[in-house]
C-alpha cells in the first residue's frame, strides 16, 4: 500500500507566553513558553488533503496575533494554489486552525458533526468558550454546508486510504486529530489534542478546554493510534521545528519520515 508525504508548514508564532498560558496546574507558571502555528499538507503522487487553514491578516490585525506567512503563500514551494486544494481537513473550528478557510474556495470541508454542533450551540453563549471562535469562520463553514461541500464525521472515519480522523474532544467538543499512513509508519497530527510534548509527557492539560476527561483520555488515544510515541505531532510544539528537517523552505518541515532527534514521550 502505497504512503503519504506529510509536511508542517509553520505560519506563525507567539512568543510572548508563559507556561500558565499552556499547562493547567503548573508550579513554574511565569516561565516562558513560546508557541508555533502550523497547517500540514498531506501528498500522495497527485492527491492532496490540507489539514486547517491557519488564519490569515486581517484576523491576526483583528486579534493581534501577526502571522509570519499567509497560508496561501505557504503553499507555494510545493507549486499548489487554492484551486488545488479540494479536500481540508478541519481539526476543529477555533479561529487558529480554521481562520483560513474561505481562502480555499473550491475545498471540500471534513468536520466533526459534534464541532458544528458546539460552534453552532448554545455553548457558545459563554464568552470564555467562545473566544476561540470567530463568527465569521463558523459562517463560512455553514456556507459550505449550504453548497454541499461539508462532510460530516462521526468520531472514527476514513478521508482517503490511508488517512483517517478520530475524535478525541477535550480542547472542543469535536477537536478530531489525523492519523496518516507514511514510510515510517502511522504517524499522527495530534492539533490540539495536544499542543505540546509535554501535554502528554506530564499529563498537563492545556488550559483552554471544555472538557477535561476527553482531554486527558485524549492523551492515551494519540498512543494507541500511532505507531509509536515518535510518530505523535502536537500542534504547536517549538520542538516540532527542531526534531523534524526543514524541505523545501525554512517554513516548512517533513515529518513522514519520522523525527531527526529524540521525542521527549
Amino acid at each position: 500500500m502505497s504512503t503519504w508525504q506529510v509536511h508542517a508548514l509553520r505560519y506563525a508564532e507567539r512568543n510572548a507566553r508563559t507556561r500558565r498560558d499552556s499547562f493547567l496546574f503548573d508550579d513554574r507558571h511565569d516561565t516562558p513558553h513560546p508557541m508555533d502555528y502550523f497547517i500540514w499538507l498531506l501528498r500522495r503522487e497527485s492527491e492532496v488533503i490540507l489539514v486547517d487553514t491557519g488564519y490569515d491578516g486581517a484576523e491576526a490585525a483583528a486579534r493581534g496575533r501577526p502571522i509570519l506567512i499567509d497560508p496561501v503563500a505557504a503553499l507555494e514551494p510545493f507549486d499548489l494554489g487554492p484551486a488545488d486544494i479540494t479536500r481540508v481537513i478541519v481539526t476543529h473550528m477555533h479561529y487558529d486552525h480554521a481562520g483560513g478557510l474561505h481562502l480555499f474556495p473550491e475545498a471540500r470541508l471534513h468536520i466533526q458533526a459534534a464541532e458544528m454542533a458546539y460552534a453552532t450551540g448554545p455553548c457558545m453563549c459563554h464568552g470564555a468558550l467562545r473566544a476561540p471562535f470567530s463568527a465569521g469562520h463558523v459562517c463560512e463553514a455553514i456556507r459550505r454546508l449550504y453548497s454541499g461541500r461539508v462532510v460530516f464525521h462521526d468520531g472514527d472515519a476514513e478521508v482517503a486510504e490511508g488517512v483517517t480522523v478520530h475524535r478525541i474532544g477535550g480542547h472542543s467538543r469535536g477537536l478530531q486529530a489525523v492519523r496518516v499512513r507514511t514510510e515510517a509508519g502511522w504517524l499522527v497530527l495530534a492539533s490540539d489534542a495536544a499542543h505540546y510534548y509535554e501535554n502528554i509527557s506530564a499529563r498537563s492539560p492545556f488550559p483552554i478546554v471544555v472538557d477535561l476527561e476527553d482531554m486527558l483520555l485524549g492523551f492515551d488515544r494519540l498512543k494507541s493510534l500511532a505507531t509509536g510515541p515518535a510518530l505523535i505531532v502536537p500542534g504547536h510544539d517549538p520542538l516540532v521545528t527542531r526534531l523534524f528537517p526543514n524541505d523545501l523552505a525554512d517554513h516548512v518541515f517533513r515529518l513522514d519520515r519520522g523525527p531527526t532527534g529524540k521525542v521527549p514521550l
